[in-house]
């Protein structure tokens, strides 16, 4: 049993691993002078500059900035995308007739169609969220229609036999089907519209923001300080990730089953 309990908390440690030996690297890239030291400082400056920023600098200001920029985008996707894919799931021939559309403009850069979200909101705080959400819905539209389309025929089947309507076919088998598949896009989503929203918060016109951050840091040669800002936008990403597995293992508990 000990043995037992052993193992199970060094499987805990694993992921630990992984961080000591990333910051070992950077040591010794430090150290052998690898990188010019005024570019890559030692880990302890950054970490430093993080916990200054978020203690008494501007780094948490800046951090719930890109939060907040990042939820809307991802809630605006998920308004405007989780109906559309769903109507689009439930019809093939629908979606076949605009599938190469949305194929097309999900290959597309984000970062492409700046200009035209400039022109068309201008520069301020809209043209980032927009742009994010507009990315990030066509990711949470493929996942929903992908998910509704590929619903468990038997189980579809049998709710027909046993006499079910069509509307509580869509409601409790299929919606029900393709939720896991809709937590798939949400968690795509969201870490796409972060990625986008930080790109945005870099090259428009922006004054806060971890985008902003980074960049105004580089600008300054301030590197702990950039360092920093990364640091708080690769948390935020890998927090957000965490956040909605929790969300879909609370709701979709059935998956796979």
């Amino acid at each position: 049993m000990n043995r037992i309990v052993r193992f199970a908390s060094s499987d805990r440690l694993l992921p630990l691993v992984g961080v000591f030996g990333l910051i070992a690297i950077w040591y010794i890239g430090y150290w052998s002078r690898i990188v010019d030291p005024v570019l890559l400082p030692p880990p302890h400056a950054a970490l430093k500059a993080l916990w200054n920023g978020f203690t008494g600098g501007r780094l948490l200001y800046d951090f719930w900035q890109t939060v907040i920029r990042t939820f809307a985008a991802t809630a605006v996707a998920g308004i405007i995308a989780i109906p559309l894919g769903i109507v689009l799931g439930s019809s093939e021939r629908i979606y076949r007739s605009v599938e190469f559309v949305v194929d097309f403009f999900r290959s597309t850069p984000a970062s492409a169609l700046f200009p035209l979200f400039l022109v068309i909101f201008g520069v301020g705080n809209a043209t980032k969220i927009y742009v994010a959400s507009f990315g990030a819905a066509l990711v949470i539209l493929f996942n929903v229609a992908y998910g509704v389309m590929n619903a468990r025929k038997t189980r579809i089947l049998a709710a027909r036999v046993m006499g079910a309507s069509r509307w509580r076919v869509m409601k409790d088998v299929i919606l029900m089907e393709s939720l896991p598949q809709t937590f798939v896009g949400l968690r795509n989503g969201v870490s796409l519209a972060l990625v986008i929203v930080v790109v945005a918060e870099m090259f428009i016109g922006s004054v806060d923001g971890l985008g902003f951050r980074v960049f105004e840091a580089q600008q300054l040669f301030d590197m702990p300080d950039m360092y920093a800002a990364i640091f708080a936008a690769g948390a935020l990403g890998y927090g957000l990730n965490i956040l909605f597995l929790m969300i879909e293992k609370s709701f979709v508990h059935w998956s796979g089953k």
